[in-house]
């Protein structure tokens, strides 16, 4: 799962092929480290224009506010959403390394240089998603991955990482695997309206999906 989301190059790029849609309220980088590949994290820390970046760098404002304590499942009929671990690392990189070009060629993550055309080793994957539960752990950033209802099969990933330059508070990105492209869309929909109703953004980031 894109450690920046999991790697990449530009964590995110805001405006690039995303739509911004303003959040109603409900009424109640580093240097690079390893040349090859590059993870999640890594890109994420090192994108000059990306939106997502989790790091000491990032603005001294909080990305969400200290009382608010964030979900940790959206379940559906068609899939289970809970915060990325490393229990989830070998149906993790079985359901990416399956879905190279799928993923890279899905909406807002075009240029995000992620997945790594090469692939990754199990170990460097399972460093990426350490890397994100820490981000969720000292809420800087939420990966959750996109499990299989009743089953720990992950077909997915969600990222929910701070905006970069002011184009919205959240740049939020997803993808699914290659086999299972049909629920690409109504991710995109169900993550769209648990944002509004459960989380505090008042604008998120977060690329459109061509119409069926």
């Amino acid at each position: 799962k894109p450690a920046v989301p999991r790697g990449s190059p530009d964590h995110s790029r805001q405006g690039e092929s995303g739509s911004e849609w303003p959040v109603s309220m409900p009424a109640s980088g580093a240097a690079p480290v390893e040349p090859q590949p590059q993870s999640r994290q890594h890109m994420r820390r090192n994108a000059s224009t990306g939106s997502a970046v989790a790091s000491p760098a990032v603005s001294a404002q909080p990305f969400v506010p200290e009382d608010f304590d964030p979900p940790r499942e959206l379940e559906l009929p068609e899939f289970h959403l809970v915060p990325l671990g490393v229990r989830h690392n070998e149906s993790d990189h079985a359901a990416w390394t399956s879905s190279i070009a799928h993923i890279r060629a899905t909406p807002g993550f075009e240029s995000w240089g992620w997945p790594p055309v090469e692939g990754m080793s199990l170990d460097a994957n399972r460093a990426d998603l350490e890397r994100h539960a820490r981000d969720f752990a000292e809420r800087t950033g939420f990966t959750f991955t996109v499990l299989r209802p009743g089953t720990e099969e992950v077909i997915g990933c969600l990222y929910i990482y701070p905006a970069k330059d002011g184009g919205g508070d959240a740049q939020v990105r997803s993808w699914v695997r290659a086999d299972v492209a049909e629920l690409d869309g109504p991710l995109r929909a169900a993550v769209s309206r648990w944002l509004v109703e459960r989380w505090p953004f008042e604008r998120a980031i977060y690329a459109d999906r061509p119409i069926a």
